[in-house]
């Protein structure tokens, strides 16, 4: 029934015949008269649109019941086949808009009469709303997949088993330079440097026949090429799909660039909290020897004059030479205990470069290295800060210090705890000091240790020096604040500290 045929508008017996065979597969037969623009529906076509046998049907009843966004497509189509000829294949949806509607696909050809003028349409209604619905169905899949893969940040690029690109996401466009159109078609090897980029097609050859897995499966750190000619690292996973039997290769690349920019970052953080923390350890250490020697030295100096004044009524033919070596040494003790003080006096005086800093970066960044682990030792960081504090006075690399090593005493105080959690806050205290607190439900300390905590060689560790708590409220009063340590209710420590708030930029 579709095409242009020459017939009379009369059936005939074997027409009606056929016409009555596919109703029984729940396909509706219909006429269009061309002229009168009346509509024959066979009880089949009826059913398909809710109309009952005996309401007379008119191609105006027709068009009401479809959706009104489809009206205009299916009269524009029956429109173009009346005066063209042609095959009509329209799909339309019938119901209202609230509603899910119905899905019917039309289908016919245009009837001339003896003359070879245009008399009337007949076609089939067909259901389809169950392919429809399905194909809607793919479609919200689709987009759904696109979505995914346009907002992932790593980039997915499809080949095919001769290594021409058949997808190339979004992601892959931001990292390679490339439009999906400049790249779909074109041979993976566009995307590598030499020499990976002359070897790659004769890797693919070799795999398809001899099926040897070089890197398919494993994710390894390889370097790409962007259209500008320009390389990074990537880590690249390829994963394999069969297809009407040809192989398809799916690669995930993450451009490892910001990352290793970022472990670089760190490691110099790190060197340079190393060389802090040793020169401000070696400076206490020195404080402390000067203070603890110089008492020492000068219990020297008034023995060696105490001997001095009992060798002067002695009749020992030696005893001007015993008094003045008596004399040297008690000079030198003096001058040794110069030398400490001078010593002393340059190591207190110790400046640093204070600057305005953001305090969440200072606690991000020391985190990175002194929580290094915590996830694997199932540590839970509770980060909560208040960006309304968050400028402060400080010289950068003191203050990670001290935050390092009070995160790396928590971790090991937590160590052996059935919980382990470790909270940082910050708080304003005045108008010109922020508070910052860190606190932790390790093993905590008894009462009679707190007032030693910040003493120079004193610690609870076996290995410990006893120094990194010095340092940090050495660090800490130099900055103008004052730092303190609390027991926990529930069982751990929480170590506080102040620093000056950053000036207003008025």
């Amino acid at each position: 029934m579709t095409g242009t045929t020459q017939s009379s508008p009369d059936h005939s017996a074997g027409d009606e015949h056929f016409r009555l065979k596919i109703e029984g597969f729940g396909v509706g037969a219909w006429d269009l008269d061309l002229p009168t623009r009346e509509l024959e529906w066979s009880d089949t076509a009826r059913s398909l649109f809710g109309i009952d046998r005996d309401q007379p049907v008119t191609y105006e009843l027709f068009l009401s019941l479809l959706d009104p966004r489809d009206r205009e497509r299916a009269a524009q189509a029956i429109a173009k086949v009346a005066e063209f000829g042609g095959n009509l294949d329209v799909s339309f949806k019938i119901g209202g808009t609230a509603g899910p509607g119905h899905w019917i696909r039309a289908r016919g050809g245009l009837i001339r009469d003896e003359a070879g003028v245009p008399r009337q349409i007949s076609g089939i209604f067909l259901d389809s709303d169950e392919e429809k619905q399905l194909e809607e169905a793919l479609k919200t899949r689709e987009s759904h997949l696109r979505s995914i893969l346009d907002t992932v940040p790593d980039a997915m690029i499809v080949i095919d088993g001769h290594g021409m690109i058949q997808f190339f996401s979004a992601a892959a466009e931001r990292q390679f330079g490339y439009s999906e159109q400049e790249a779909v078609g074109q041979n993976v090897s566009m995307l590598m440097p030499h020499p990976d980029s002359a070897r790659h097609d004769s890797y693919l050859a070799r795999y398809r026949s001899t099926g040897e897995r070089h890197i398919v499966g494993i994710g390894r750190i390889v370097t790409g090429k962007r259209k500008d000619g320009t390389t990074f690292p990537m880590h690249l996973s390829i994963g394999e799909m069969q297809s009407g039997g040809e192989p398809y290769f799916t690669g995930f690349v993450r451009d490892l660039t910001e990352h290793q920019q970022t472990q670089a970052r760190l490691q110099e953080l790190q060197s340079e909290l190393v060389h802090v923390s040793r020169l401000t350890a070696m400076g206490e250490m020195a404080s402390a020897l000067a203070h603890e020697l110089n008492q020492p030295l000068a219990a020297i100096s008034n023995y060696m004059k105490g001997s001095r004044r009992l060798l002067a009524g002695s009749a020992d033919p030696n005893a001007p030479k015993i008094e003045t070596a008596m004399d040297r040494a008690a000079e030198q003790a003096l001058r040794a205990g110069q030398i400490i003080r001078r010593l002393r006096d340059f190591v207190s005086r110790g400046e640093s470069e204070k600057r305005v800093e953001s305090l969440s970066k200072l606690i991000e960044e020391a985190g990175a290295l002194g929580l290094a682990g915590a996830r694997e030792q199932s540590v839970q960081l509770r980060f909560n800060l208040d960006p309304e504090c968050d400028q402060v006075l400080a010289d950068r690399v003191q203050i990670q210090q001290v935050l390092v090593n009070l995160f790396r005493n928590a971790l090991e105080a937590m160590a052996q705890s059935p919980r382990r959690e470790l909270t940082v806050t910050n708080a304003k205290v005045t108008d010109d000091m922020v508070e910052v607190v860190v606190s932790d439900t390790g093993s905590g300390f008894h009462d009679d240790v707190k007032p030693n905590l910040f003493q120079t060689f004193f610690t609870t560790k076996e290995t410990g020096m006893g120094v990194g708590l010095s340092i940090s409220r050495s660090i800490i009063e130099a900055h103008g604040g004052r730092m303190w340590a609390e027991s926990n209710a529930a069982g751990g420590a929480t170590f506080r500290f102040t620093l000056p708030v950053a000036p207003n930029e008025s």
